[in-house]
């Protein structure tokens, strides 16, 4: 059977797409049909990776080895399809975990070739936007596309444990542009970095989150980076790193400051540097995210990645986003974090805008580009 071939016409207007993920410590199985999710299951190796204080490559492959055959049963069985009324497989490619794309890639591949399938292969960045198209699941009933299309001035901010970064998108399948991005530690690196220096445990965004609440934001000022003329330049003439984000020397001032006071004998004031680093962060952040929507005429932005979990993030963005006229989207914090839906949401935009499946014979690419949107 050729896998190369397109899907007969009648599956093309609400394919069944299977989307599996596994770029990290999550092994995702989701299913939709056009734009209707029927299941997003999830089985996460996180507990295995705590007493190393972050994701250790080699066991999130080995889990995603161990977790893939029982999600992808349970996501068919919750489906309450199979195999067969599968119209085509759509698995992450990149950027990720070179091993775990890797163990993702062979499994969609096999299933692929036992059943004849097309496989789409996809950049699971834009996957996250991609989730916005499900019915019912980003703003209002109708979703972040009403009527199937999403909106003309659409940009995306996606903040997770790898990535943050600023997009703008023309077309889901074929023109996603890079605004900024960050040129050290992603967000979601910085809190785990942070939570290791105040012994909060790992993973640090959700301890952070919650003792910051208990502390005194204005206690501690900590630099935000990249912000200084230097780099922002103007609108006439912008800077090298305008809408680009630096969380090392945030991190690195978390530290002398801890080192600083433990000299001086004194206690740590745990919960005022949490909140006093997580404002630093969801600051510069907005602020860097806002001025690129303003400049770049963007009226509709979608908060994505497991960092969009953070309430302070969330609030601030939305703060910010109302003041300067931007309709701000935020998907189910189910569908935020890395997830096999998104994939499948994703694989189902491109086979209805009549792009051919990737066949085969691709590698997956551990640094794939953003701009990349299906390989």
């Amino acid at each position: 059977m050729n896998l190369h071939s397109h899907l007969n016409h009648s599956n093309t207007v609400q394919p069944l797409v299977l989307g599996i993920e596994s770029s990290c410590d999550e092994t995702g199985v989701g299913i939709v049909r056009g734009t209707s999710l029927l299941t997003n299951t999830v089985s996460s190796s996180m507990d295995e990776h705590v007493r190393f204080g972050g994701v250790i490559p080699e066991i999130a492959s080995r889990a995603h080895l161990d977790a893939f055959v029982p999600t992808l049963q349970e996501a068919l069985h919750e489906a309450g399809v199979t195999l067969d009324d599968i119209d085509a497989i759509a698995v992450t490619s990149g950027p990720g975990l070179a091993g775990a794309l890797m163990v993702g890639v062979c499994a969609a591949k096999a299933l692929a070739v036992a059943t004849g399938k097309p496989l789409y292969a996809i950049n699971h960045l834009v996957a996250h936007v991609g989730v916005g198209l499900l019915d019912g699941n980003v703003g209002g009933a109708a979703g972040l596309g009403a009527g199937g299309r999403l909106p003309e001035n659409l940009g995306a901010l996606l903040v997770s444990g790898g990535h943050t970064e600023i997009l703008r998108i023309r077309s889901i399948t074929d023109d996603v542009e890079m605004l900024g991005s960050t040129i050290d530690d992603a967000a979601g690196e910085a809190y785990d970095k942070v939570a290791r220096l105040l012994g909060l445990g790992y993973p640090g965004g959700p301890a952070i989150d919650k003792l910051a609440k208990q502390g005194n934001a204005k206690a501690i000022r900590f630099p935000r980076g990249l912000t200084q003329p230097k780099y922002m330049g103007t609108v006439e003439e912008p800077g090298p790193h305008r809408y680009d984000w630096s969380f090392s020397g945030l991190k690195t001032a978390v530290a002398r400051c801890v080192e600083q006071l433990e000299a001086r004998g004194e206690d740590v004031p745990v919960a005022d540097i949490a909140a006093a680093f997580q404002e630093a962060v969801v600051d510069v952040i907005t602020s860097k995210a806002v001025l690129a929507c303003k400049e770049n005429g963007i009226t509709d932005l979608l908060l994505g990645g497991g960092v969009a979990a953070n309430s302070r993030l969330r609030e601030l963005t939305g703060q910010r986003c109302s003041s300067a006229g931007i309709t701000l989207h935020v998907p189910p914090l189910s569908l935020c974090t890395d997830n096999g839906a998104m994939v499948a949401a994703l694989g189902s935009q491109l086979i209805m805008a009549g792009i051919g499946p990737s066949g085969v014979a691709f590698a997956p690419d551990s640094s794939l580009p953003v701009t990349t949107v299906s390989v």
